[in-house]
């Protein structure tokens, strides 16, 4: 039984092998592109370019071509173009490789491979910015900021100096608006406006930051961010509570965004200043309803993210403290002033008295 099983497997290895050349036994051959192209079109944004090969016989064969993308992220795909864009961040370079594909009595033939690579982005080691994050937020006027902070490469000299670049789709621009750490380096950037549509969901978003020195080349950094997964979602808007019988009522508006409020998740944020306690409630809706002890005063806050139109964002700051309930700080104060007051008015009268 060994000996048949080593037979089959002998005999399966031997077809794989030959399968792939009956074509070619045929006549019919499958050469690779030609003309093969790395362009660097935009800020981490390569063209790939080829031709089909000129010794290639058209007789109704299906081709189509086999994109292989070894660095800087792993890809393959298929396509029946001579052309690819694809948007990867290309400081540490960028190496494919590209055959053709021909399909013959349903038996897929490929061509040899052909390889193209584009070098890293010139530089010193250890000169490129580290810890590079961004946030966007939506403005009341429906338009979209930009913040990002980096810290300097440990290989970067004392004079180097950084500058940042952001593109969204194919518009580019650089930062006007930094600002400094202690030894006069750019080390954040703001812009207060960007072309980034508030309406479009899940575009990336390019950061680029290159810089200068006189004792060094500093070495360029890109980075691409998810447009929605660096939003910092706004703080919900018209918070009320106000306490009806034994239950605690609060209400709001969804933040400001072009999101209708189906889209939002909350987190209902309640402490309890007489016992201590601190409750932090996931809420789908725009109000709220609790049972509470009505003997104790409570402080409160909401804050918001998006829940299901979109990737999740960065959840909004927390909304201004609102109190509810019985302070009895005040009532001891007022108590005290009361008294206070009594016990002046007496004295004067008494003082008036005995002068009189």
């Amino acid at each position: 039984v060994a000996s048949m099983r080593r037979v089959f497997l002998i005999l399966l290895w031997t077809m794989s092998l030959v399968r792939p050349n009956v074509p070619q036994a045929a006549g019919v051959q499958v050469f690779p592109p030609v003309n093969f192209t790395l362009t660097v079109s935009a800020l981490a944004q390569v063209l790939l370019h080829w031709k089909p090969n000129p010794n290639q016989e058209q007789k109704n064969y299906p081709i189509s071509y086999d994109v292989k993308i070894l660095s800087p992220v792993p890809e393959e795909y298929d396509t029946k173009k001579t052309h690819s864009i694809r948007t990867v961040a290309l400081h540490n370079g960028f190496s494919a490789h590209l055959r053709t594909l021909l399909l013959h009595n349903d038996l897929e033939m490929r061509s040899e491979w052909v390889k193209q690579k584009l070098p890293p982005l010139p530089g010193a080691p250890e000169t490129s910015v580290t810890n590079l994050s961004c946030v966007t937020r939506i403005t009341i006027s429906s338009t979209v900021s930009l913040h990002c902070t980096w810290l300097p490469g440990q290989g970067a000299p004392p004079d180097t100096e950084y500058f940042l670049f952001y593109r969204y789709e194919m518009y580019t621009e650089e930062c006007q608006d930094y600002i400094k750490d202690k030894w006069n380096r750019n080390t954040e950037c703001r812009f207060s406006v960007t072309r980034i549509d508030p309406e479009e969901f899940d575009k990336l978003i390019v950061i680029h930051i290159n810089g200068s020195s006189k004792y060094a080349a500093i070495k360029p950094l890109q980075q691409l961010f998810n447009q929605n997964a660096i939003e910092k979602v706004n703080v919900p808007r018209n918070v009320t509570v106000f306490l009806d019988q034994n239950d605690l009522l609060a209400t709001w508006e969804k933040p400001v965004s072009p999101l209708p409020k189906e889209c939002f998740e909350y987190e209902f944020y309640l402490f309890n200043l007489k016992s201590g306690n601190k409750q932090t409630l996931k809420i789908s809706s725009n109000d709220f309803r609790l049972r509470i002890d009505v003997t104790s005063r409570y402080s409160i806050q909401v804050r918001a993210n998006y829940h299901v139109c979109s990737t999740r964002g960065l959840w909004s700051d927390w909304s201004e403290i609102i109190y509810v309930g019985p302070n009895k700080m005040e009532n001891r104060v007022a108590w005290i002033l009361a008294v206070l007051c009594v016990s002046t008015c007496f004295t004067f009268l008494l003082v008036a008295i005995i002068c009189k």
